[in-house]
């Protein structure tokens, strides 16, 4: 006999939109969560004076979106913060050339037209390349279309290697070409000087949220499920439900540490080995003065020195501390995984006196997430591999003999990634589930 109509794995904003949606519609539904807390990689430090996220951060374009509609519904003050997208003029950058000098605002407009120019023949080139083309692969042959003198070529080349990296967490020659998003975003992107946290907080009220519970089986069949799982401290609870939404991310997934009983289906099973987690971290520094160009919302550096630190963004509007955010990404998150703070922070630091010399203080609090290390996450999203298409999301996502159903941010193909695929991924999860479709906006009102 089935305790619950549906089982959730995992608390993040995925689970919590569908066991939320499946409540409401009258379902018993408990929630599974191996933390000590809900979010998932939606997860605010409170612990100083201000609310910092250490996971997802921004709304990247508040035009007609459900996160934008839920934060609202549910109080989240928000800050229009548009370089969340990596785009090079969007609004005020500082950009420096390779020589550690501030370029004039004509040669920046010069720069950035060259961004413009070859975004504009990407979309061609991918639709023209070989199916298992790497992102690497296409923004070359887009580069060497332009006739550039190899120095100019170089700009731009730096560019979109960081572009890969921030917005992916992978090295440009390790993301497959097909299925990369275009980069366009609708709307004011936004962040959240309250912290992103009182998004999961408002769906998870009223929920069954069992914490600390660390799934390791998932036993299914036509006639139902059952689900292992590890109490803290010690201990297993068995769960019996007719049915199951896992929205465990994809590190966990292809881990030996959660397994399916049977193996997943071949549709899902292959979609999932072309996907992978990225490496990905965020180092928070917070200042007593800003030493820094004054209205900009970003600083950029060209050139070899930006190997690793290229992009630091200016947090000091949302809490009026003088803080810098910048990123860690693939190879230069690995690299730095086991590093202590203190080296990170000198890493970081050295670049900045590249652009600002004497100018640059010692840090008053340093914040570094450890998204590589975390063994509910193993890494901060997901990316696909060589090879992979935009269907692998979807393929992933394929119910199974009407019992088992996949979704989070790996699930959802318009925009993987992101908040916004994780809840549209518990919704549509639920309308699954239900056999109808059912307003996502019920999950907040």
């Amino acid at each position: 006999m089935h305790e619950f109509d549906t089982v959730v794995i995992g608390a993040g904003v995925a689970g919590l939109t569908a066991a939320r949606l499946l409540a409401k519609s009258g379902q018993s539904v408990v929630v599974l969560e191996a933390r000590d807390r809900i979010g998932g990689r939606v997860h605010t430090d409170r612990s100083g004076a201000h609310a910092t996220d250490l996971g997802a951060s921004w709304i990247h374009g508040i035009t007609d979106s459900p996160v934008a509609e839920a934060a609202a519904a549910f109080g989240m003050q928000t800050i229009e913060f548009t370089v969340g997208g990596y785009q090079p003029n969007s609004r005020p950058i500082a950009y420096y050339s390779p020589n550690g000098t501030r370029l004039s605002d004509a040669d920046a407009a010069r720069f950035t037209d060259d961004i413009h120019t070859v975004d504009e023949t990407l979309l061609e080139t991918v639709a023209a390349s070989a199916p298992d083309a790497s992102y690497r692969d296409v923004t070359e042959a887009a580069l060497v279309a332009q006739g550039w003198d190899e120095d100019r070529t170089q700009r731009v080349r730096e560019y979109l290697e960081h572009r890969a990296e921030e917005q992916y967490g992978a090295w440009i020659e390790d993301l497959a070409a097909h299925g990369l998003d275009d980069d366009a975003i609708d709307g004011d992107e936004v962040v959240f000087p309250g912290g992103y946290d009182r998004l999961p907080a408002g769906l998870a009220e009223g929920l069954d949220i069992r914490l600390s519970h660390t799934v390791t089986r998932v036993q299914w069949s036509k006639g139902g499920v059952t689900v292992t799982a590890a109490d803290d401290p010690t201990g297993e609870r068995i769960v019996n439900a007719a049915r199951a939404i896992v929205t465990v991310p994809v590190g966990v997934l292809r881990s030996d540490d959660f397994t399916f009983d049977p193996p997943l289906p071949e549709i899902n099973a292959a979609a999932l080995g072309r996907l992978t987690m990225n490496a990905f971290e965020k180092i928070f520094l917070r200042f007593e003065t800003a030493f820094w160009d004054d209205d900009v919302y970003a600083i950029r550096q060209q050139g070899p020195d930006s190997r690793w630190w290229h992009s630091w963004y200016d947090l000091t509007p949302l809490h009026g501390t003088p803080t810098l955010l910048t990123f860690a990404a693939g190879p230069a998150a690995r690299e730095i995984r086991d590093w202590p703070e203190d080296r990170v922070v000198e890493s970081v630091l050295a670049q900045l006196r590249r652009l600002y010399g004497a100018r640059v203080e010692r840090p008053i609090r340093v914040d570094i997430t450890a998204w590589q290390n975390d063994p509910f996450a193993r890494g901060s999203y997901a990316y696909m591999t060589l090879g992979s298409t935009t269907a692998d999301h979807d393929d992933l996502a394929t119910p199974i003999e009407g019992v088992l159903h996949l979704a989070g941010e790996a699930t959802w193909t318009d925009d993987p990634a992101t908040v916004t695929a994780a809840l549209l991924s518990g919704h549509r999860a639920a309308c699954r589930v239900l056999g109808r479709e059912i307003a996502v906006a019920e999950a907040w009102r």
